[in-house]
């Protein structure tokens, strides 16, 4: 397994994006919603503008901390899985960032589950 420093996190949005040739979107994002890191799959073309993907990423930092009112009662977030008629957007929360990437919506379910897992041992230190 590949460790990255905190120097390398383009390196780890490409070495994500490069999971799948389904993948579409990456992005790491601080615990604000600010963009860190992003990159879109070469030859895919963006379904929201930059404007609505900065946008989306702290609502995605929000939802985060409202999702973690319940870690008490539930448990931790493992992933977010969101299937959308284009695309899936799927959100993985180390400790300190938030991980957001896309694929296409016709992938397998347990392709997305081993995307995630692959994603999660990537970005644990983060």
């Amino acid at each position: 397994m590949k460790y990255y420093k905190k120097t390398d996190l383009m390196e780890l949005v490409e070495d994500i994006i490069d999971l799948d040739p389904k993948m579409r979107f990456t992005a790491i994002i601080d615990l604000k919603g600010n963009i860190i890191e992003a990159i879109m799959k070469s030859g895919k073309t963006s379904l929201k503008t930059q404007k609505e993907e900065e946008h989306f990423c702290k609502q995605v930092a929000q939802r985060r901390k409202m999702r973690k009112e319940f870690d008490k009662h539930l448990g931790k977030v493992r992933y977010v899985h969101v299937e959308r008629e284009k695309v899936t957007q799927i959100v993985v929360y180390p400790k300190r960032k938030t991980i957001y990437f896309t694929i296409e919506p016709e992938i397998s379910i347990a392709k997305k589950l081993r995307l995630v897992n692959r994603i999660k041992k990537m970005s644990s230190h983060l």
